[in-house]
């Protein structure tokens, strides 16, 4: 069934596969190639489509020291217009803090609905100085392009932290989201909580729970775990040290990931929840990126032997 099908009408068994665009500055000529890998990778894994992420300092939100330095990256909707040939949705992601009202609303005004669709994500802290916010991005989409499939995050952390990201989610979904994505999920009791709560939230609200996609990222390094936790990502302490421990890193975060998807799969179909997963490679190691396109391949695979969400 196309992506949009299965959105529409609310129904898991998603798979998306995410990453980020080359650096600013990387010569057109390497771009076209990192394009070009990307679909030669993705081909014969039949994911639904391609996220591409849209990256902004994050700096204001964690004082520690970023692990890796922050790298402007080009803007995901030019690198979409490398994928020449690419047959599958793409969803864009848009930082929508970085750009004024002029600016997001010429480019929604200009996307094709049947290719694609866009995920806005909001400030990273409550003091970061914003062009749009998160509310006047959702009420522009409506007035330019209600058409266009709208995304909105979900953060399992937060949840684990506040208890309230369900009532987030219907907010966002009351604004016109029709699907969520979440940050990378390590920790699988705090997603299975969010999952849990939002379908009683949705079921006491009188409402349909839209897809939700958990994005699963395999670590290869100290140094990327590091960074996840940088990010804000709860690596439990016995995954942490599973992986600090282990004489191959990438396998076990593998394992983590299959395993972490497996006990979502399961839990969602208990609850008759449409879930998804959105692969992330954000790495630049071959071996790292390799593993994430396996890993998509694996999951389509698992949620095929499933009922359709």
């Amino acid at each position: 069934m196309e992506l949009r099908q299965r959105i529409a009408e609310r129904r898991g068994g998603i798979v998306l596969f995410g990453m980020t665009p080359p650096r600013q500055g990387t010569p057109a000529e390497s771009v076209r190639q990192v394009a070009e890998r990307t679909m030669q990778r993705l081909e014969p894994v039949d994911v639904d489509a391609l996220v591409l992420y849209d990256i902004d300092d994050e700096s204001d939100r964690n004082p520690a020291e970023r692990p890796f330095p922050y790298s402007a990256t080009l803007d995901p909707a030019d690198f979409a217009e490398q994928l020449e040939g690419w047959k599958k949705p793409v969803v864009i992601y848009r930082c929508v803090g970085k750009y004024t009202s002029e600016h997001l609303g010429q480019w929604l005004g200009s996307q094709d609905p049947e290719r694609v669709m866009t995920v806005f994500v909001g400030a990273s802290s409550r003091d970061k100085e914003v062009a749009v916010s998160l509310p006047e991005a959702q009420t522009l989409r409506q007035e330019v392009q209600p058409d266009l499939l709208l995304g909105g995050v979900a953060i399992p952390e937060r949840h684990l932290a506040r208890g309230d990201e369900q009532a987030r989610l219907l907010a966002k979904q009351s604004a016109g989201v029709s699907f969520f994505v979440t940050q990378v999920v390590y920790d699988v009791n705090a997603a299975k909580d969010l999952l849990s709560d939002y379908h009683y939230a949705c079921r006491d609200a009188g409402v349909e729970p839209v897809p939700l996609v958990f994005t699963l990222s395999v670590c290869g390094s100290l140094k990327t775990l590091e960074f996840l936790e940088w990010l804000g990502v709860n690596v439990p302490r016995w995954v942490q040290n599973d992986l600090r421990h282990s004489a191959d890193t990438l396998k076990q975060s593998y394992d983590q990931c299959v395993a972490t998807a497996e006990e979502l799969i399961a839990f969602a179909d208990r609850l008759q929840v449409p879930i998804g997963f959105n692969v992330e490679s954000v790495a630049i190691r071959k071996a790292e990126i390799e593993a994430s396109v396996e890993l998509a391949g694996h999951i389509r695979k698992r949620l095929e032997e499933y009922r359709d969400f």
